[in-house]
């Protein structure tokens, strides 16, 4: 089985060490997963085009959507607008559990909204289930040729 990409999108960096920690912490299945990280919506976007050439787009994108001067919707419908990116899914991982925020997310495409538990067992369990999920148990179609 082929290693699994996950890039994760967030500019608090120390959500994106707690996050890294806990996929750490969380196991792989058979070919284990690379993780990458952006710290700022056009920093997403450009390693998504890059990954785009290189035929290693993402298998997940874990996505903030409080960021300073491109917002999670903004980089979400970035995604979603490009044909070559917008199968891969896309999950919300925010603080905000405000339900105009969870319907606008869904509304601009979004395959799941996971509100961050601020207990670390707790977000390393989230975090295990998501990449359970999204990486192993679903079967989306190959983005990568």
């Amino acid at each position: 089985m082929n290693t699994r990409r996950i890039l994760l999108i967030d500019d608090n960096p120390n959500d994106v060490e707690l996050a890294l920690t806990a996929l750490d912490e969380t196991p792989a299945g058979p070919g284990g997963h690379e993780v990458s990280v952006a710290s700022s919506g056009p920093e997403a976007i450009a390693l998504l085009e890059q990954a785009r050439v290189r035929g290693t787009l993402p298998d997940l994108i874990l996505l903030d959507l409080k960021m300073p001067h491109m917002d999670g919707i903004a980089v979400l419908d970035a995604i979603r607008a490009n044909a070559a990116l917008r199968g891969i899914p896309v999950v919300m991982l925010t603080t905000s559990g405000e339900g105009r925020d969870i319907r606008e997310s869904y509304a601009h495409g979004a395959s799941a909204y996971v509100i961050k538990p601020m207990d670390f067992t707790q977000f390393r369990d989230a975090m295990r289930t998501i990449q359970a999920f999204w990486t192993t148990l679903n079967r989306p179609p190959s983005l990568n040729g």
